[in-house]
């Protein structure tokens, strides 16, 4: 929390509160785009602190103004408060309890000024009620008591840039064709139905299914109406999953799956979906950055980290434009190597492929075990030829697999563990936690116990890779701006992030610079976060006019 001239905002009376180098400042609402914009102009520009991103940022986009760095109060607030590193006592104040509560604005509500719309993120107190100043100063003080200071500075700075490019996101949207998602609706289900009425594919894979099983009235969204239908023609499985059908040999099976597949296509993306987030051409949900408790982002609006692939062809360029498409090659597993300084790990995945690396290594026989190994490490198995994978694993990267093995126990502790920045894991409620160590657990317990252990091991991966990600796209979105000029959806910009996928929107004149820079911000994250540790970031990267373009990403 350190580097450029902080300035304060914070709205007060009808106005806005600018507080630089200890003194205030009023300032009218309607004039502080112009305020900002000329603040922004001069040299690298000011650290921007306010109470949260959603309440501030969105306006200031809509008058073509771009800031370049900022502190959330909001989401530092989020972490600092869950951090195992932090003295919480330092961070208490009056209105604590407020900030734990403070929840982002829905930019896509049309809230004016920033104010906060009731509804979707209706907050249990206003945010002009909240002391941004003495907040601040509780973050600082917390943080520079830390003995992970420079950690947590770093996840303050790529969190609260997470922030930035969340609301530039949501202002730009995604390039979205509504004639081409319909007509991939109209492949898919037949012509758009009456209203109240199912698509005429649906009926007809229903009738079929029904008929096979001599179930007329078959309800296929009821597990209990299907297990009957299906224990009726002599059928038993334990389920009514995907999976678990797909081992069945009956004439019913195909159906009932097409059906399943299709329905949840019209129910989730179908065209009341298309009327209801679809407008001039973009698609405009809520980011929520750090909205999952590992540090992942969520969304609001639409289901934005699930468009099925089947409507990505929808999602197409402006003429003129390219979309860059980038992924990361198994993020999760590079970061484990990082995080526990597993350097055998880390040569394993040097080559590129990280699992054709373990199995390089001699530590299994195929891929396919590999991988089974790497994920059954990250995500607690024990038993069957998973846990098997595992042992091998283990013997091979003794330092990786311990530190997961060391999560997992302190999660069965009923302890928090901590990312490689310093980001807390909630600490477990359940009454396996008041137990004595030697006291008899129930069945009940010692399941709750290892489902948290499974929890915390995943944990200290999966958020450590968040962290990596986050910087990532803050670090790409610097580059991007550089590169063009203009407001910033004249300029390339990032329209969709997926964990470990960006989409950027780009003159076609600069998308090889864009995949460039896409590849450079992912190097430069990594030495970030890890210092001279040898791990490298591989990308997949395309350059196309739709996301499908990009193949299976």
């Amino acid at each position: 929390m350190t580097g450029p001239q902080q300035v304060l905002l914070q709205r007060r009376g009808g106005g806005v509160v600018v507080r630089a180098d200890g003194r205030d400042v009023q300032v009218p609402e309607e004039e502080l785009a112009d305020l900002v914009r000329r603040l922004e102009a001069e040299g690298a520009g000011p650290r921007w602190v306010w109470d949260d991103t959603t309440r501030w940022y969105p306006a200031l986009l809509a008058a073509g103004v771009r800031v370049r760095r900022c502190t959330d109060l909001r989401l530092v607030h989020r972490v600092l408060r869950r951090s195992t590193a932090v003295d919480r006592e330092l961070l208490a104040g009056p209105d604590t309890a407020a900030w734990d509560e403070l929840a982002p604005v829905s930019a896509s509500s049309g809230a004016p000024g920033g104010a906060a719309p009731e509804g979707l993120f209706e907050m249990a107190a206003p945010a002009g009620s909240l002391d941004a100043a003495a907040e601040l100063a509780r973050q600082e003080a917390a943080v520079a008591a830390s003995p992970l200071r420079g950690r947590l500075q770093l996840l303050a700075a790529a969190e609260s840039a997470a922030g930035l490019v969340a609301a530039e996101m949501t202002h730009a949207g995604l390039p979205w064709r509504a004639d081409v998602h319909d007509r991939l609706l109209v492949d898919e289900l037949g012509p758009q139905p009456p209203a109240g009425e199912q698509p005429r594919v649906l009926v007809h894979l229903l009738d079929q299914a029904r008929s096979a099983l001599d179930a007329p009235t078959l309800n296929p969204d009821s597990p209990a109406d299907l297990l009957r239908a299906l224990r009726r023609v002599r059928l038993e499985p334990p389920d009514t999953r995907s999976g678990t059908l797909q081992q069945l040999d009956h004439p019913a099976v195909v159906p009932l799956l097409e059906h399943r597949r299709l329905s949840r296509l019209h129910a989730a993306n179908g065209w009341r979906w298309l009327r209801e987030w679809v407008r001039d051409g973009r698609y405009r949900p809520d980011h929520l950055p750090g909205g999952v408790v590992s540090g992942r982002w969520a969304a609001q609006g639409g289901g934005a980290l699930s468009v099925p692939a089947v409507l990505r062809p929808a999602v197409v360029a402006d003429d003129g434009w390219r979309l860059v498409v980038a992924d990361v090659a198994q993020l999760e597993p590079r970061v484990l190597a990082a995080v526990s300084a597993d350097a055998d790990l880390a040569r394993a995945a040097a080559g590129g492929d990280l699992y054709q690396g373990v199995v390089d290594s001699g530590a299994v026989a195929t891929r396919a075990d590999a991988k089974l190994a790497v994920l059954g490490a990250m995500y607690g198995a024990t038993a069957g030829s998973g846990g098997r994978m595992v042992d091998h694993l283990a013997r091979r990267y003794p330092r990786a697999v311990e530190h997961l093995e060391l999560a997992a126990a302190a999660g069965e502790r009923g302890e928090a563990v901590s990312t490689w920045l310093g980001r807390g894991s909630p600490v477990p409620t359940g009454s396996w936690t008041q137990q004595a160590p030697d006291q008899p657990a129930s069945d009940a317990d010692l399941r709750e116990r290892r489902s948290w252990g499974r929890f915390t091991r995943n944990f200290v991966v999966q958020g450590s890779a968040a962290e990596w990600a986050s910087s990532w796209v803050a670090l790409l979105r610097e580059e991007l701006w550089r590169l063009g000029s203009g407001r910033v959806a004249e300029r390339p910009h990032l329209v969709l992030f997926l964990h470990d996928e960006v989409l950027v929107h780009t003159p076609a004149a600069l998308a090889d610079d864009v995949a460039l820079a896409v590849r450079g911000a992912a190097e430069r994250a990594g030495r970030l976060l890890y210092g001279d540790f040898p791990i490298t970031f591989p990308l997949d990267v395309h350059v196309g006019r739709a996301w499908s373009d990009a193949g299976g990403h």
